[in-house]
């Protein structure tokens, strides 16, 4: 069954135009779910909300979103305030300008899509576009509402077509002082850095996305199967808590177990 596209427009490019559909390049459909369950009687629950001061169910035409300015104090807004203030959609994916692949960060990027020529009328001039961007090794910066919200994407040609990425926002992009900041000025050197960097060059190789399993996954899979047919599988047992050793000793046997250690560089 051919996928279902997530978003149909056109691809505009001054006044070069093409009917393109955007289509999800990952998905989680095939990851294990669960429902909650009652356990003394095996039937599904569901969720209801509830008034967090009386208790009491709220039905849902008296649900409203709110947005809080102060500790119990909300802006209600109803269900066609936050429709008007949704962008309107031209179905457009208007291409600002190109720059250089590898120029963002890919930490702005958001989720990854396929994007393809939605008929066959636009193919010449999809293929047209994706050549072009490809020899000159080019990714192109556009905008469209996507999901309701007006998206920057960046598109980039591949062996096949094109990709797009929805980007985050800058202000959706946390500081990276948040998570180094406490990392103390520390100039590693000699015989310490010599090994580190033995270590890496010994394990280099190239990224095989079919070389890694979502164990998680897996064993879900195998606890259901087997819960299901009526077996048990015997509890695992805990690791034990990784001790704290000498830096430099731990480097020594990392570097045994991928191999000869460097030749130390002689002094004097």
């Amino acid at each position: 069954m051919a996928p279902r596209a997530n978003w149909k427009g056109m691809l505009k490019i001054s006044e070069l135009t093409c009917p393109v559909a955007l289509y999800t390049a990952s998905s989680t459909s095939d990851r294990i779910s669960f429902h909650m369950i009652n356990r003394k009687t095996g039937d599904r629950l569901r969720r209801e909300f509830v008034d967090a001061e009386s208790g009491q169910e709220v039905a849902r035409e008296d649900q409203v979103k709110g947005y809080e300015i102060a500790s119990g104090e909300h802006v209600i807004l109803t269900p066609d305030e936050i429709a008007d203030a949704i962008p309107e959609s031209d179905k457009t994916l208007a291409v600002s300008g190109f720059l250089d692949c590898g120029q963002i960060d890919k930490l702005y990027f958001d989720k990854p899509y396929y994007l393809a020529p939605a008929d066959p009328t636009g193919r010449e001039a999809y293929v047209l576009i994706r050549d072009g961007m490809r020899k000159k090794n080019v990714a192109a910066l556009a905008r469209t509402v996507l999901f309701r919200r007006l998206r920057v994407l960046l598109i980039r040609a591949d062996d096949g077509g094109l990709i797009a990425h929805t980007l985050n926002f800058d202000h959706e992009v946390r500081s990276p002082e948040e998570a180094f900041d406490d990392i103390p000025e520390r100039k590693i050197k000699g015989e310490m850095l010599d090994l580190a960097k033995h270590i890496i060059t010994t394990k280099t190789g190239s990224f095989d996305p079919a070389a890694f399993d979502d164990r998680y996954e897996a064993a879900l899979a195998a606890l259901v199967k087997a819960k299901a047919a009526g077996k048990t599988i015997p509890a695992k047992p805990r690791r034990a808590k990784a001790q704290v050793v000498d830096l430099m000793a731990a480097l020594l046997e990392s570097a045994d177990l991928a191999g000869k250690r460097p030749s130390r560089k002689k002094t004097g």
